[in-house]
């Protein structure tokens, strides 16, 4: 029996699964997905703690609303993993001096 092949045979990374746009919460993943990165990065210094409890709080109060607003799997995946990220530069950042 021949495999069936799907119509589109290029696959590439989207977070519409549903085929509709959202151009909203793909912005928000975005963001989340960078403050994310950006926190973690700059917790791992000591002097750039204000950075990085700053960046991790932005990206925790947009993954939280963009969780918020989600409409497909996977743009909550990608929040979580944000989110994640976030709040781990968050903590550090608090723990090595925080907003002061």
């Amino acid at each position: 029996m021949a495999q069936q092949h799907a119509a589109h045979p290029h696959h590439r990374l989207s977070f519409n699964t549903d085929g509709r746009r959202h151009p909203l919460e793909n912005s928000l993943v975005v963001v989340t997905l960078v403050l994310g990165i950006a926190a973690v990065v700059t917790a791992g210094f000591h002097h750039l703690h204000l950075t990085s409890s700053t960046t991790g709080l932005l990206g925790i109060i947009t993954g939280g609303f963009g969780q918020y607003i989600s409409a497909t799997t996977a743009e909550r995946f990608a929040f979580i993993i944000g989110l994640g990220m976030s709040a781990l530069g968050f903590y550090l950042g608090v723990a090595h001096g925080g907003f002061s």
